[in-house]
């Protein structure tokens, strides 16, 4: 079986002389001479080695060759018109799909669309809070969020940030616990969080002991959760001190909500990265919303680790 493929041009000669069962009319629709299209079907019938039409004078009929060739033509053309339709959709879709993690998804992302709405009302993004790592094609997503070395699985990233934890809590909880310096922490009611595969767990309250020197204390942790989110609340609701991360806990310090109990930061182990289908950035908005995600983690790659 030939791979060899005829001529376009004589297809589609072909194609709107059969469909219209003339020279003349085929040749308005594609825009040339009825000569130039005469000579596209002769070459096309050279090429497919049977005559497609049968000539009688200056018309001209389909040979049972030809009305065989014309239904797989059209199905053909018919296939590359939705294929061609369906790019098109695509291409102008307004709305954009990321991916993020629960957590990073409820305490931050959320609040970042707010600000992108306020900036471009009228482009809508659907948010979907999942450890899943999508594949972008499959599952219809543009963008993902995601931390560690999950980000390698895409051809297209940027690191975004390394994230830091400090303890932090209620202000009511730290006015009955009072904290002077890392050692007080110890003292009081721990949140531990534990995250679920695929991820790496953000820093233990063990790992920030040694980090500040407490190596003859071993933590313990009253409660634990998954979800960082969830553990915040906690801490929100006074159960206890959590090493929240700076982008999870940013707002709720800035509304009071939450305090720093000990300015002592610790980074996490990896960053995280935005991912995102190359296909979207020709979308409108496409570009300007990664921009926007890249530009507003650059305050968190201002936080000190101290």
């Amino acid at each position: 079986m030939s791979l060899r493929l005829p001529s376009l041009r004589g297809v589609q000669a072909f194609e709107a002389v059969g469909r219209s069962g003339s020279v003349a009319i085929a040749a308005r629709d594609l825009g040339l001479t009825p000569g130039a299209v005469s000579q596209h079907i002769g070459r096309l019938e050279e090429e497919v080695g049977v005559a497609l039409f049968e000539r009688k004078g200056r018309s001209l009929a389909l040979t049972s060759w030809g009305q065989i060739y014309l239904r797989s033509v059209r199905d053909g053309f018919d296939h590359l018109r939705a294929a061609n339709d369906v790019l098109q959709r695509a291409r102008l879709k307004s709305e954009i799909v990321m991916s993020a993690p629960p957590s990073l998804a409820i305490r931050w992302v959320r609040r970042l669309l707010g600000e992108w709405q306020n900036l471009t009302p009228g482009v809508s993004v659907r948010l979907l809070g999942d450890d899943h790592e999508p594949v972008f094609e499959d599952e219809q997503v543009d963008f993902r969020i995601s931390y560690g070395t999950a980000r390698l699985k895409y051809a297209h990233f940027t690191d975004l940030f390394v994230d830091r934890v400090a303890p932090v809590c209620s202000p009511s909880f730290l006015e009955a616990h009072p904290i002077e310096n890392p050692a007080d922490v110890m003292r009081w009611p721990l949140i531990g969080i534990e995250w679920k595969n695929p991820y790496q767990s953000p820093p233990s309250w063990s790992d920030w002991a040694i980090r500040f020197g407490l190596t003859q204390l071993e933590p313990s942790c009253g409660i634990s959760f998954s979800l960082s989110s969830t553990a915040i609340d906690a801490a929100i609701d006074g159960a206890g001190l959590v090493l929240g991360q700076a982008s999870l806990v940013a707002s709720e310090i800035a509304s009071g909500r939450l305090v720093v109990a000990c300015d002592c930061w610790m980074a996490l182990s990896e960053p995280y990265a935005l991912a995102w289908n190359p296909a979207t950035l020709d979308r409108p908005h496409g570009s300007e919303f990664k921009n926007f995600v890249v530009r507003a983690t650059r305050k968190f790659n201002r936080q000190p680790e101290r």
